[in-house]
């Protein structure tokens, strides 16, 4: 008989390996120290729309994901690729694509153990195809309020309509891709490859497939009304009735995070000195946020330095470039970046991906300086 996990074993399992998380716990004890401030103030330092709305993107990516449909998709991608270079091109493209609408992480948790299989057979370059997939991911989920958790974040924050911040946004998006896929056409082969073999036939839970998409856009009209808390409690509730398994298998360490994130990040910006170095670096100039912003993404990662920089601006046009810009460069920019390298498997994949990424970071920086302050 087989042995089944509770999944809340599963959960604090998880968070135990979780460096982040206990990086996160261990500051949060050192800052309660500091600030002594009572407990029972720490939820009103949370988002909590932000973290609704990543519960239920999260829950329906989920749904999507366990009815089968991604994957069956993405074999039949595999079915379409002639050469090297139309494999590397329609991995990144698909890669871009998917991070607009099931975030940066979720695009990669499909796409790259779609990659490795297609390079097991094809013998293609994993690693390389990883890195630019990593890259495309940052770039394409830039577009959306719903791309990756710091844009979630500063949509929620701003509460800008989705499409005027899809707008905001485009110009940068549009010449990074553009780029990206020019340097993908150069950086793989023209060679032709063997079609892939792996097309048995998947099962897809069409109820699921179903229940997921008639959710998607009804959530996004609510979130982008401003009704996030509502909609996720329709969303986990009809998941709870049809198929409570999507709900047992939710990244809910990855809540718990984002949750820590906020205390920890609110409390840091609440100590008098830090506030002072941080009036000292002139955040009201949009020209030294923007730098900022770029600056603290290769420090601590974009989605900490959205939260940060959003302490001491409102300036969401500025800060949604910055962080979108300060995904690439260093891996610790994005941790799309770190997911995507840990899923390679090649413990040296961090020397091509900085090769890659950093000269990539100073065409972004470049490009979103000049749409900013010279273009405006």
């Amino acid at each position: 008989m087989p042995i089944h996990t509770h999944p809340l074993r599963t959960l604090i399992d998880s968070l135990r390996r979780d460096t982040f998380f206990l990086i996160l716990l261990a500051g949060l004890a050192v800052l309660a120290i500091a600030t002594r401030r009572p407990l029972g103030d720490y939820p009103a330092l949370v988002d909590w729309p932000t973290i609704g709305a990543l519960a239920g993107l999260l829950a329906l990516t989920k749904g999507l994901e366990m009815s089968g449909a991604i994957g069956w998709l993405g074999h039949r991608l595999v079915g379409a690729m002639a050469s090297e270079r139309k494999a590397a091109l329609s991995l990144v493209a698909a890669s871009a694509l998917l991070s607009t609408v099931l975030t940066n992480d979720v695009a990669l948790f499909v796409v790259v153990p779609l990659t490795l299989g297609v390079c097991r057979i094809a013998a293609l370059p994993a690693t390389r195809l990883i890195v630019f997939e990593a890259l495309a991911v940052n770039a394409g989920s830039a577009l959306t309020p719903i791309g990756n958790p710091q844009n979630l974040f500063i949509w929620q924050q701003s509460q800008v309509p989705f499409a005027q911040f899809v707008l905001h946004m485009l110009p940068l998006v549009l010449p990074m891709m553009a780029a990206l896929l020019a340097l993908t056409a150069l950086a793989f082969r023209s060679r032709p490859i063997a079609a892939s073999a792996e097309h048995r036939r998947r099962q897809i839970d069409r109820r699921l497939l179903g229940v997921s998409l008639a959710l998607y856009i009804p959530f996004l009209a609510a979130a982008d009304m401003h009704h996030a808390g509502w909609a996720v409690l329709a969303v986990l509730a009809t998941f709870l009735v049809l198929r409570a398994r999507v709900l047992a298998q939710l990244d809910w360490g990855l809540l718990l995070v984002f949750v820590l994130m906020f205390i920890d990040l609110r409390l840091l910006a609440g100590l008098e000195p830090v506030r002072d170095a941080m009036h000292g670096f002139g955040l009201d100039q949009p020209k030294h946020l923007y730098l900022a912003g770029i600056a603290a993404s290769q420090l601590v990662s974009n989605v900490p330095a959205a939260i940060a920089l959003a302490e001491y601006s409102r300036d969401w046009r500025v800060i949604a470039y910055a962080v979108s810009v300060g995904g690439f460069g260093f891996m610790a920019g994005s941790l799309a970046n770190l997911i995507a390298l840990r899923m390679s498997g090649d413990r040296k994949a961090w020397i091509g991906f900085h090769a890659w990424s950093v000269p990539f970071l100073g065409f972004a920086a470049a490009l979103g300086y000049a749409l900013l302050f010279w273009l405006d």
